[in-house]
């Protein structure tokens, strides 16, 4: 059996060596060795989605590997590709080190220098066991499509772009599709995933950060399950206690998290440090929000330029996505990519926060409305991503998607039977042809009066996502039929009883005890209680215009005066039932209006008088000079009912005036208050 051999080493010495004594081996297929852990990973990675049969049997991690330290590689390793056995190249053979490199997931220690010998042993058991674990997982369903779940990083380029609703989105989509999801609050000083999905939970992403075996009973007892079905790790609730999770805790984290789950959706916020880096360099897709505004996309620019800067993650490998988009604005999404220098998302958040209020508010986003565009955008973000199943054809609602009222209308392009664009309502076209009139049930429509004479037919195509509409109009217009009969949607004909007038208004309505063969001995089309069918309107088409009317059967103009002066008529009576109401409103507003005026007045003649009064105390008399001022500024409605008086405190000058307050006409009556109005003003002080 041939053993495909992976090393992975940064030192060219050992890298050397080592492949000298792997080249000697039996039956060894050494492969090119890995410099450091990114390309160990990323190359085991590709391996797995191309065929995981190709995946190596040994992979041997040396003590100098970077930029990564061995144990935790051995540690990822093991955790994302669990039937690759990893053998650690060290040094140190103590028992501790053995200890903890079994611990982390090892299959065996070779020690330095490099003894033929021991390393064939090591491989040939490494070998043998991955080839057992193989043929075990062969035999039985596989948890996951790859040798581990699909992690997806949500980031923000700046505060306030919807990074967390994003992420809560797409870990729901992917719920909502069946798969086992799981959502990771990585925003670990400001973390709101608990206030999205209203959780309240005391354990934290923080309870594992000193936990150096992350078993599946550990996660059990720290991660949430949601009542949608998701699992959550949430972020702390004390923001200091975000400093204890670094980047070897989030990696231990993120990597125990994808060996469990299907999709893990990390939220890494919009700050940037030691763990949401290493979540974004391990996640298979990272996303990065933005908002169309010049201060968003710069940042998203800043952003994509650190993680270069850092080796985080690459721009052609970021997916960048627009929120609150609208085609009022300057920036589009293809500016953005050009701008920023990654792809953009083909799903488009809409700008529209009025459909995620109430839900927001009520802090459960899992109650937002399945109709919702944004909710759509996002969850066809989810599919783009590869984290949740695509969504069917015509499932995206646009505009005329859905059904409204009782003919709800397709989307466009449907056809005649209204099941166009994927509309969820009630379309005409698709009501039972034994529930409704037989004339409907085509493509065309027809419709029949109790007068023999007027006819009126209609014909359409399927137009906007449904029936033709000018058959749904004249259906229900005419649902009182010339049998003497009432006909519903979906529901049986009731009889009607002998005797009752036909319903007002109604178009094609039988009269009382009237059928085909009254009306035809009645003639020109009159019944025997004088209603005059409607047919000679014409038909009406699918778009709902009306065709040429048959002069057959033209219009009473004597039947239209009367229904248009019953019209005026009510009209006129509804107008002089609400006109005293009007008109008592109207004086209401008009007396506060006049209060309101006589308050004014008050104080403005107060102050005048005040004035007048201090200015003439060094030379005149200064209670006459106090009313005069006063009065002279008021109206003359108002001044003869007035009171004015000036008095000494000190050495201030002060006016009281009380001005009567009229009623809806000034000098024609009063109210029984008075409106009081007082100033002061100092004395002004002698010339020396």
């Amino acid at each position: 059996m041939v053993t495909r051999i992976l090393p992975a080493v940064s030192d060219p010495d050992a890298a050397r060596a080592l492949a000298t004594l792997l080249d000697q081996l039996p039956e060894a297929e050494p492969q090119p060795p890995a410099v450091d852990s990114t390309q160990l990973l990323n190359t085991l990675a590709q391996t797995a989605a191309e065929s995981l049969a190709d995946l190596p049997e040994a992979v041997l991690v040396h003590e100098l590997i970077g930029s990564l330290p061995a144990l935790e590689l051995i540690r990822e390793v093991a955790l994302r590709f669990p039937a690759v056995a990893v053998i650690l190249v060290t040094r140190d053979t103590s028992p501790n080190l053995y200890s903890a490199a079994m611990d982390a997931g090892a299959r065996g220690v070779v020690g330095l220098p490099l003894a033929y010998d021991e390393l064939a042993a090591r491989i040939s058991a490494a070998a043998t066991w991955a080839a057992g674990v193989r043929s075990h997982l062969g035999a039985g369903p596989e948890p996951f499509r790859g040798p581990g779940g699909t992690v997806v990083a949500v980031t923000g380029a700046k505060g306030g772009v919807g990074c967390t609703l994003t992420a809560v989105e797409l870990a729901l989509a992917a719920r909502a599709s069946g798969r086992n999801a799981a959502l990771v609050d990585l925003n670990l000083q400001s973390g709101d995933v608990a206030s999205f999905l209203d959780v309240q939970f005391r354990r934290s992403v923080v309870d594992l950060a000193g936990i150096a075996d992350l078993t599946p009973r550990v996660l059990q007892d720290v991660v949430f399950t949601h009542e949608t079905g998701l699992s959550l790790l949430l972020a702390p609730a004390e923001g200091e206690r975000g400093e204890e999770v670094d980047d070897r805790a989030a990696r231990q984290i993120v990597g125990a998290m994808r060996a469990r789950y299907e999709v893990v959706v990390v939220d890494c916020g919009t700050q940037m440090h030691a763990a949401n880096a290493a979540a974004i360099e391990m996640a298979d897709r990272a996303v990065l929000l933005t908002t169309p505004d010049v201060v968003s996309v710069r940042a998203a620019k800043r952003m994509v330029r650190l993680w270069d800067r850092l080796q985080i993650r690459k721009a052609e490998e970021t997916v960048t996505v627009v929120n609150r988009a609208s085609k009022h604005t300057e920036i589009q999404p293809a500016l953005v990519a050009r701008i920023v220098g990654t792809p953009v998302a083909q799903a488009i958040v809409p700008a529209n926060f009025k459909e995620l209020h109430t839900a927001l508010d009520a802090g459960r986003i899992q109650d937002v409305d399945h109709r919702s565009t944004v909710k759509q955008a996002l969850w066809s973000l989810a599919a783009e991503l590869g984290a949740a199943a695509p969504l069917p054809e015509g499932g995206k609602g646009g505009r005329g998607g859905r059904g409204k009222g009782r003919h709800g209308k397709g989307g466009k392009g449907g056809d005649a039977s209204g099941d166009g664009g994927g509309g969820t309502g009630e379309s005409a076209g698709s009501i039972g042809s034994a529930a409704r009139p037989a004339a409907l049930t085509s493509g065309s429509s027809s419709s029949t009066s109790s007068s023999a004479s007027g006819s009126g037919t209609g014909s359409g195509s399927g137009g906007r996502g449904g029936s033709d509409r000018g058959a749904v109009r004249l259906w229900h217009r005419r649902s009182w039929d010339d049998r003497g009969s009432v006909a519903l949607p979906g529901l049986p004909a009731v009889p009607v009883p002998r005797g009752l007038p036909a319903p007002p208004g109604r178009r094609g309505a039988a009269p009382p005890g009237g059928d085909a063969a009254t009306a035809a001995g009645r003639g020109a089309g009159r019944t025997g209680a004088g209603w005059r069918t409607r047919t000679d309107r014409g038909s009406r088409t699918a778009a709902g215009r009306r065709t040429a009317a048959d002069p057959r059967t033209a219009r009473d103009p004597r039947t239209a005066a009367r229904g248009g002066a019953g019209e005026r008529g009510a009209l006129t009576v509804e107008f002089a039932g609400m006109a005293p109401i009007v008109l008592v409103v109207l004086a209401l507003l008009w007396q506060c209006v006049l209060i309101g005026f006589t308050f004014t007045l008050a104080g403005n003649a107060a102050d005048e008088g005040a004035r007048a009064a201090a200015s003439a105390a060094a030379y005149g008399d200064p209670g006459s000079a106090c009313e005069s001022a006063a009065r002279e500024h008021l109206p003359g409605a108002w001044d003869a009912e007035a009171s004015v008086s000036c008095y000494q405190a000190g050495g201030v000058w002060k006016a009281d005036v009380d001005l009567a307050t009229p009623v809806l006409f000034p000098g024609a009556a009063n109210l029984p208050f008075t409106v009081h109005g007082s100033a002061g003003a100092a004395v002004e002080a002698e010339a020396g």
